[in-house]
């Protein structure tokens, strides 16, 4: 018996996914809850499996295109164990089984040659020099044909029996040298904005609604750095790699418990806004697929090394393709860490309804003053920020990041705050 399987909803409002990889063919032999496709979503990667074991007899959607939710995605032929059980609502049955069969190509009658045959015997009737070996010329047009370094015998010849003539070799020389300009031009392409992009496009042009403005700042890491290489051996017992980053997130949890405004969220009309308790902390990843934002939730539970171990297994699920829709949702505020590609100073945008976002710069060491006015080498980074006018004043936002650097310069002040 023939079913039709059908895309079923995803969630977030998602109603129709971009189908990356048919992991089966037609023909092939599946099992239930084996993967039968991977589709792209606006945020992830998502696998569909099969529902009931049987036989792939068609696939509707070609790889590259748009599978609409609740639109046939492909078809089987169930197995005898599964015709006798109740088909679920994910699946219509059809009046009849449709069994594909292979249509034969019809050979050509015997008395005619076959295609490829009858076009080279097409060609050698109107060039006979050409087939024969040596060309029909003149030794002037031989000589010219030396000089040009052409080989007469792929020269098409206009003259009787195809004799070659001078004009048939300068003709033949354009020629070559217009195929020769299309083969090293470039040539332009357009394609579609789909999956990750699509949905960049669309939010990015929602967020320059919000009115917004940026507040950059200098972070001295010295102290952040020391703390860093007494800690990474103690991190590295327990199989996690310490970097910069979990000590950011941690010490802009501490800060959003001191400026809760930060950890709001306002809605589209920019008349109510929502505080939340928890803090969600959404990092950018850069992934071969594009940019990815997967949340840390509840950091203001979690310790630096939950943190850090968490932080390590998202990015990579995140550049593996393999993050659920569920890892993607939830932020209350972003961090993006675009000084690990380069870059000092970057003017980040705010995602809606969230308020703010910051973005990290590449660290340095650079000449600066100390207190007694001696010139010594800093570790340095920039901090920038962006914010929702609507919401955040210049005040607030400078405040709070100043709380934010004081738990990053002097470390044992986050230390001393955690829970």
């Amino acid at each position: 018996m023939k079913q039709d399987f059908y895309l079923p909803d995803i969630g977030e409002g998602i109603v129709e996914c971009e189908l990356v990889e048919w992991l089966v063919a037609e023909g092939d032999t599946v099992v239930e809850d084996q993967a039968i496709c991977d589709v792209m979503t606006d945020k992830a990667l998502v696998q569909i499996p099969a529902i009931h074991n049987g036989v792939i007899s068609k696939l509707y959607v070609a790889k590259g295109e748009m599978a609409r939710v609740h639109a046939p995605l492909f078809a089987m032929e169930l197995s005898e164990a599964e015709q006798n059980e109740p088909s679920g609502s994910s699946v219509v049955e059809q009046p009849e089984p449709q069994v594909a069969k292979a249509v034969p190509v019809s050979a050509p009658p015997p008395d005619s040659p076959p295609q490829a045959t009858q076009d080279k015997t097409h060609i050698a009737d109107e060039r006979p020099a050409m087939n024969s070996g040596k060309a029909l010329a003149s030794p002037a047009v031989r000589r010219l044909a030396r000089e040009q370094d052409v080989i007469l015998s792929e020269v098409p010849g206009s003259g009787e029996k195809g004799r070659v003539y001078k004009e048939d070799i300068t003709a033949y020389l354009a020629q070559q040298d217009q195929s020769r300009a299309k083969q090293t031009e470039p040539e332009t392409h357009t394609e579609p904005l789909t999956g990750i992009a699509a949905a960049m496009s669309k939010q990015m042009t929602a967020s320059l609604q919000v009115p917004q403005f940026t507040l950059c700042d200098e972070l001295a890491l010295d102290e952040l750095l020391a703390m860093k290489d007494k800690l990474t051996p103690l991190f590295a017992e327990q199989g996690i790699t310490l970097t910069l980053l979990p000590f950011f997130l941690k010490a802009l949890s501490l800060a959003l418990h001191d400026f809760p405004k930060l950890n709001s969220q306002l809605n589209a009309s920019g008349t109510q806004v929502t505080y939340q308790p928890r803090h969600h902390i959404g990092v950018a990843v850069n992934t071969d697929a594009g940019l990815l934002v997967p949340v840390l939730r509840d950091c203001q539970q979690q310790s630096l090394l939950s943190i850090a171990a968490e932080l390590e297994r998202l990015t990579q699920a995140a550049r593996a393709g393999r993050l659920t829709p569920v890892e993607l949702q939830g932020a209350t505020i972003t961090l993006s860490n675009i000084g690990a590609l380069g870059g000092l100073v970057s003017s980040p945008i705010v995602n809606p309804p969230q308020v703010a976002i910051a973005a990290l710069g590449h660290w340095q060491r650079l000449p600066r003053f100390n207190e007694q006015e001696e010139l010594e080498a800093k570790a340095l980074m920039m901090l920038c920020w962006s914010a929702d006018h609507r919401l955040i004043d210049g005040a607030t936002l400078a405040r709070f990041n100043r709380c934010w650097c004081r738990y990053l310069e002097q470390p044992a002040r986050m230390l001393a705050q955690l829970r």
